[in-house]
């Protein structure tokens, strides 16, 4: 069965942040990501890291107003200085705090902005990150979201992934493959899995459409986590789902499926 990570962004929110290292932990987890680790400091992390045997194997870079509902910054023409100064600051948590994976999230195409003048900047931003990112050994992502959740968010699919790498065409920028997110776009994730393993830096689950845990909704995990296995995907596959319940009564999966992560 694949290694498992507990998205501490989504997951033990019943406890402050730095409280969550070790509740992760406790819970049978060896691995941990955090969508946006900067309320931290980079000394509160490692110690964290440090105590519980923990990885730290993904953070996202700062994406400025994206998760309050504005465009966010990588895909957004003339904001090309303050993404650089987000790379900037993910690159010092990543060096410092030994993170393999920084994810890069595209952002929404603003409302006055030709969709070719996005996917440019995208394609500009996501090749200067993933030269920024190589400099240390790490390997940059970008995921495709669905436009439920997130309207007009530019990367919204399999294809619209498999484009980028082509346009930006460089050896260390991987997809970040967001299983709920692709399922509640009707993508087919046996398939699309299969298929681009090659180019995934990257696994994240939740169940759809609700975006709990797994068994709460329509995918079928037991075949998931198997093919994952089949295909010899070597990353870690995050938890990054919304529970249902209290955390720590969500993780019966774990339980099923978690014993070679440990």
């Amino acid at each position: 069965m694949p290694h498992f990570s507990a998205n501490l962004s989504l997951l033990f929110k019943e406890y402050p942040l730095i409280e969550r290292f070790g509740v992760a932990k406790h819970a049978g987890f060896d691995a941990v990501e955090i969508q946006f680790p900067y309320e931290l400091s980079i000394g509160d992390i490692k110690q964290q890291l440090d105590d519980h045997d923990l990885d730290l194997v993904l953070i996202n870079v700062p994406a400025a107003d994206l998760m309050q509902g504005g465009d966010g910054l990588a895909c957004v023409p003339a904001k090309e200085q303050a993404f650089r100064m987000a790379v900037m600051e993910a690159l010092n948590y990543a060096h410092e705090l030994g993170v393999g994976r920084v994810n890069v999230l595209a952002g929404r195409q603003p409302v006055d902005c030709e969709l070719l003048d996005c996917l440019k900047t995208l394609a500009s931003n996501l090749r200067y990150a993933a030269e920024a990112f190589q400099s240390i050994g790490v390997i940059t992502t970008f995921e495709a979201i669905n436009t439920f959740d997130m309207p007009r968010f530019l990367i919204k699919s399999v294809v619209d992934m498999q484009e980028m790498l082509e346009v930006v065409d460089h050896p260390t920028l991987k997809m970040q493959f967001d299983c709920y997110h692709m399922a509640r776009m009707g993508e087919d994730l046996f398939a699309n899995l299969q298929e681009n393993i090659a180019q995934i830096g990257h696994i994240q689950f939740a169940d759809t459409p609700h975006r709990h845990q797994p068994h709460t909704g329509d995918i079928d995990f037991k075949r998931l986590f198997a093919l994952i296995d089949h295909v010899n995907y070597k990353g870690y596959c995050g938890a990054e789902y919304h529970p249902l319940g209290h955390s720590l009564d969500s993780l019966a999966w774990l339980k099923q499926y978690g014993d070679s992560h440990e």
